[in-house]
């Protein structure tokens, strides 16, 4: 079964309404004429998304980082519900910022999982461990325990919205990138468990993303990995090479 890879670009908590529209300009020249071969999808901070979503071209689409699951009074949040109807088709949940920094749990990640589901939006659903959970030997451990967590009891149709994004937490940020075979073990371990959890046909469509300290120098490598669908960009995202990082997955694995 074919997957269309996919390549985000987090811009995190970075930026200005000038740099930002000059990166987004800047993609426009670069990141075109996809034809579908490779969705590529921007998540800039919440005051550009509007400014994002007006300057991108076609082929680039906008996602929230972060959503509530529902409208209220929740002063500085937006909802499932607000996202969706500001346009976009996208949102980031699990982000190991959001549970590192903002103490989110596995409780809190499930209802804004099945909340933005509801709103037909393609959940990017985030799964990591620490480097402590790596050096113990648990990363298997965690990863399943965050999987299971943000999607048990979703339907099939529910799961052809999600993209699951390993991001080992020690990777993100650091400069330090697991080894082509430590992602592609882990991603292989993913698709092994949604098999268990959903059946092979699930496991063969759903897309399997790799994030933490990914640049156009080690892309090439790292996409090489038979389920390693594409990649979660941090850093590198908010640079004109973030073309390179697009364009390394529109090569043919070998």
């Amino acid at each position: 079964m074919s997957r269309t890879p996919f390549v985000g670009g987090n811009f995190k908590c970075t930026g200005t309404a000038q740099s930002v529209t000059t990166l987004v300009k800047t993609f426009n020249n670069t990141i075109t004429g996809l034809g579908g071969k490779t969705e590529v999808v921007l998540a800039p901070g919440t005051p550009y998304i509007g400014l994002v979503k007006s300057v991108a071209n076609s082929d680039i689409k906008i996602a929230a980082q972060n959503c509530v699951p529902k409208s209220g009074a929740f002063t500085g949040e937006m909802s499932a519900e607000q996202v969706k109807d500001f346009g976009l088709g996208h949102v980031i949940l699990g982000h190991s910022e959001r549970r590192h920094v903002f103490r989110e749990n596995d409780k809190d990640i499930k209802a804004k999982t099945k909340a933005a589901l509801n709103q037909n939006l393609v959940v990017i659903a985030c799964v990591g461990e620490t480097l402590q959970d790596r050096e113990a030997g648990n990363t298997e451990q965690v990863v399943l325990s965050q999987l299971k967590a943000a999607t048990e009891g979703l339907s099939d149709a529910e799961w052809k919205n999600i993209v699951v994004a390993y991001e080992p937490v020690w990777a993100i940020g650091t400069g330090k990138v697991a080894s082509p075979q430590q992602a592609q073990d882990c991603c292989d371990f993913i698709r092994k468990t949604i098999h268990q959890l959903m059946g092979e046909h699930v496991a063969r469509r759903t897309r399997i993303i790799y994030g933490g300290s990914v640049n156009p120098k080690n892309v090439a490598q790292l996409w090489t990995q038979p389920d390693i669908d594409g990649f979660l960009v941090g850093g590198a995202s908010t640079k004109p090479e973030f073309e390179k990082i697009v364009k390394a997955t529109l090569k043919a694995k070998l």
